[in-house]
């Protein structure tokens, strides 16, 4: 069957060039979010004509969270407009009531032809704009099903020509694959200005938000909420919510200070070493590395000779969170061998470095922030790599305790053996 030609919106006016030093910085103003931790992760508010992507795996909770931000937001802009292409507005509305959110200055739309919501947005002039989701959105004159490589393309671009010629932030919901990438032509990331991810365990009522790609500010920042019955509510001090259910002495537990975007957090891992049951050991890693458990295991024995080839090994990030850095190296270590050795790790101590195939210690970056996070909430401990360290870390109400090699580490944590 033959394609309809597509029918493009008219393009807007060119424009003639102008000088950097010309142009009116009022254009740059952000709009500030009433939420903080959506704030951080955008580099400090929406920027007027900006397309933002949230993308994650169902139920994590997207709508909600754009939801709240829409509602907010239309109290101070006077009008935002939420589109929705996969609920009703009566099935928005119980939404709402749950979350507490009356809906003053906002309008919500359920519609999926892409022509008739660009009228609806042009008649309303509204101050913000949210799109849940872009999958379900289509242009009839493209003659392709909703999803399809065609409409997600055109129907994004069309989008954010409209946003950029009325210069109103506009935030679209993406689906996600199975290997939880956003679902769509790879191009759907390289036309909207900021990509963010909403990631989380399901069975945890944690959940993170992480960009992956901003125009106007850095993608090192995360915001970290709480997914509660009356919705998602910021977490003002991670570090203690990750480390808040972490007994006082347990085997194969182990908090380690890590780095997200410009934020210090303190999580806890925990490990578990058991008899194989079976000829071929088995390796579980939740919310850290695969590989890099593999490497630390490997580590272990060789350089220490810890007796792990007929071992299962489970690492655990409690909280639901993922750490990617290397410097949590240190902290899978010592909960190895805490469980392997069937011994306690000081239970007062943070533990921080990575681990190099010689069993060496590696430093750390901002170790002065990680130090001060842990003695920010009552640790007199801390384990640090000797390595790199040309001058003493700024330390107050905590011991520094530097260490050159994973042997020295585990020898300088493991305090007690469990009786039998």
């Amino acid at each position: 069957m033959a394609v309809a030609p597509s029918k493009p919106r008219p393009s807007s006016p060119a424009s003639a060039p102008q000088p950097l030093s010309r142009i009116a910085p009022e254009s740059a103003n952000r709009i500030p979010l009433p939420i903080t931790e959506f704030n951080r992760v955008l580099g400090g508010g929406l920027v007027p004509g900006s397309m933002v992507l949230i993308s994650g795996d169902p139920g994590i909770g997207k709508s909600t969270l754009l939801l709240q931000a829409s509602a907010a937001l239309a109290k101070d802009l006077g009008t935002a407009v939420y589109v929705s292409g996969e609920e009703t507005q009566h099935q928005i509305k119980l939404r709402a009531e749950r979350l507490g959110i009356t809906g003053e200055g906002l309008y919500l739309l359920a519609e999926t032809d892409l022509g008739i919501i660009i009228d609806q947005l042009d008649q309303l002039s509204p101050g913000l704009v949210v799109l849940d989701s872009i999958q379900t959105i289509h242009l009839p004159e493209l003659g392709s099903t909703p999803g399809s490589v065609a409409q997600v393309r055109e129907c994004t671009q069309q989008l954010m020509r409209w946003a950029k010629q009325n210069t109103v932030p506009v935030f679209i919901a993406g689906h996600v694959t199975k290997d939880g990438t956003i679902a769509g032509p790879r191009i759907l990331e390289h036309i909207v200005d900021v990509v963010l991810y909403f990631e989380g365990d399901p069975f945890s009522a944690y959940r993170l938000l992480r960009g992956v790609k901003n125009r106007f500010g850095s993608t090192n920042e995360v915001g970290v909420f709480e997914m509660k019955e009356e919705g998602l509510i910021e977490v003002e001090n991670p570090s203690q919510a990750f480390i808040s259910q972490r007994p006082g002495e347990a085997i194969g537990s182990v908090v380690v200070s890590t780095i997200e975007g410009s934020r210090p957090l303190l999580v806890e891992i925990q490990a578990l070493t058991t008899f194989t049951s079976f000829g071929y050991p088995r390796r579980t890693a939740n919310g850290v590395d695969f590989n890099r458990l593999l490497l630390v295991t490997a580590v272990l024995t060789q350089r220490l000779g810890l007796r792990l080839g007929n071992q299962d090994i489970m690492v655990n990030v409690t909280g639901g969170l993922k750490i990617n850095e290397p410097a949590a190296d240190l902290g899978i270590a010592l909960a190895i061998a805490s469980s392997f050795r069937d011994s306690i790790v000081d239970p007062g101590m943070v533990a921080i470095g990575e681990v190099g195939l010689s069993g060496e210690l590696r430093a750390a970056s901002q170790l002065d922030r990680r130090i001060a996070e842990a003695a920010r909430l009552g640790f007199q401990r801390c384990l640090i790599p000797k390595a790199g360290l040309k001058t003493s870390p700024k330390a107050k109400d905590i011991e520094i305790v530097p260490v050159s090699t994973v042997r020295e580490a585990i020898g300088s944590a493991l305090v007690k053996a469990k009786k039998k």
